[in-house]
């Protein structure tokens, strides 16, 4: 597995460590690798700029797997990806060659890694629909306070955004703390986007969140009997993991980063961003007027691939009927400003939610040996730091040699690893 920001190089590495196992003499039975795409915007087909896809010809003949194959205006969701790629990785395990799983979309790789961390925030298409409550959930709905039974009735269309109005989006979370303890604990009130699904999930399923994670949970063990099992919190078990699974984390300092990823704006506009972004408008156009009610239809940025930076960013200059110079620059400084503010999510997800799965793994024993690859500076230092030593602690890994302590390997290991190793989500 291969996680960390946007603009860090973790496809770089990837094609680099899949060439070095095709081209190694091997005598462990492994004779080569593929690459799994865990990038929840590459997924989608075409618009290879906005999305940041390897170019073909940079591959180097890798074959990349789960990429550029859904439709644009498609919704694809973790369990989905997470159901493709085990058939992929399992695909692979039969040709004798190494998967290498590598994206930004952290929580995906999280969950593949674990399973009992698949979330009931996606859209219910995965789940079997309940067409009652249970006498005692019904009962609780109906003890709902009068205002906040109106609200469970009529749960808004978008989210309430938490600092805009604060009132709204600690009601939502009250609903859901009556109705489902577990999950509300897992969500902070102001993450309103969370809260609503778990709550649309309680009125299309007539289950609770929590007890379709059990469910999931149970599923999955009982049809992968390879799982490795820990009590974890509260009588609860931990699945620990599908797979022997090497982890590398790659991270560059920020105010390094930062500059790259400026950079990287740049270099996506020069490529043509602008024209990939106006067949995304035309998509999203056409999917409004097939609409039945196309006059009240709007673009939700949080689904598929409008999610992607730089589609919102530049909306205001693009509707412009005479865009201005000076909306350009303000574009393009959103755009900037919206991907270093993603990579400081991404960075802040695998510290608060990869890293505490990881330790509780190897509680033990190592299961997931996860080492951070310090990949601030390029050049040579990219070759010593970053493929070099990926490449050493992927052959440790293969060969089952004792692996270095991953604080140990540079500064900033030790620095961003060092976390509170009994964080939970």
């Amino acid at each position: 597995m291969i996680c960390g920001t946007t603009g860090v190089g973790k496809s770089n590495l990837a094609i680099e460590l899949a060439l070095y196992l095709s081209r190694s003499t091997r005598k462990d039975g492994w004779r080569g690798a593929r690459i799994i795409n865990a990038d929840s915007m590459q997924v989608y087909r075409g618009m290879d700029i906005i999305t940041n896809k390897v170019p073909d010809a940079e591959r180097q003949g890798v074959e990349h797997l789960l990429m550029g194959f859904k439709s644009p205006g498609e919704q694809y969701v973790v369990g989905q990806w997470v159901q493709d790629a085990l058939k992929e990785i399992d695909d692979t395990h039969k040709r004798n060659e190494i998967p290498i799983v590598v994206g930004g979309t952290s929580y995906w790789i999280q969950h593949l890694m674990f399973p009992n961390r698949l979330s009931v925030e996606e859209p219910t298409s995965t789940m079997t629909p309940s067409p009652t409550m249970s006498q005692e959930l019904a009962d609780t709905v109906a003890s709902l306070q009068p205002d906040l039974l109106a609200l469970f009735n009529h749960l808004p269309e978008h989210p309430p955004i938490a600092l805009a109005d604060p009132d709204a989006a600690y009601k939502l979370h009250t609903v859901l703390s009556i109705l489902d303890p577990p999950v509300a604990n897992r969500w902070h009130w102001k993450d309103t986007r969370k809260v609503l699904r778990s709550l649309e999930v309680i009125k299309e399923t007539g289950r609770r969140p929590s007890e379709i994670m059990v469910q999931q949970t149970n599923d999955l063990s009982a049809s992968k009997p390879r799982f490795i099992r820990r009590p974890y919190f509260n009588n609860e078990f931990l699945e620990i993991n599908r797979f022997r699974t090497l982890c590398f984390w790659l991270h560059a300092e920020q105010a390094v980063l930062e500059q790259r990823l400026n950079k990287r704006v740049d270099n996506m506009i020069e490529q043509g961003l602008l024209s990939e972004i106006r067949t995304l408008r035309e998509i999203a156009a056409a999917a409004d007027s097939s609409s039945s009610t196309p006059g009240d239809a709007k673009t939700d940025y949080t689904l598929g691939i409008y999610q992607s930076i730089g589609y919102k960013e530049f909306h205001d200059y693009l509707s412009s009927p005479e865009p201005s110079g000076k909306a350009f620059s303000t574009a393009v400084e959103h755009m900037k400003l919206s991907t270093r503010q993603y990579a400081k999510r991404q960075v802040s997800w695998i510290r608060n939610k990869l890293l505490p799965a990881v330790y509780t793994a190897n509680a033990d024993k190592t299961l997931v040996p996860t080492y951070l690859l310090d990949a601030t500076l390029m050049g040579e230092n990219w070759n010593t730091n970053v493929r070099d030593l990926g490449i050493k602690l992927t052959e440790g890994f293969l060969t089952e040699r004792e692996l270095p302590d991953p604080l140990c390997l540079s500064e900033n290991a030790t620095k961003m690893m060092s976390i509170d190793r009994k964080a939970a989500e």
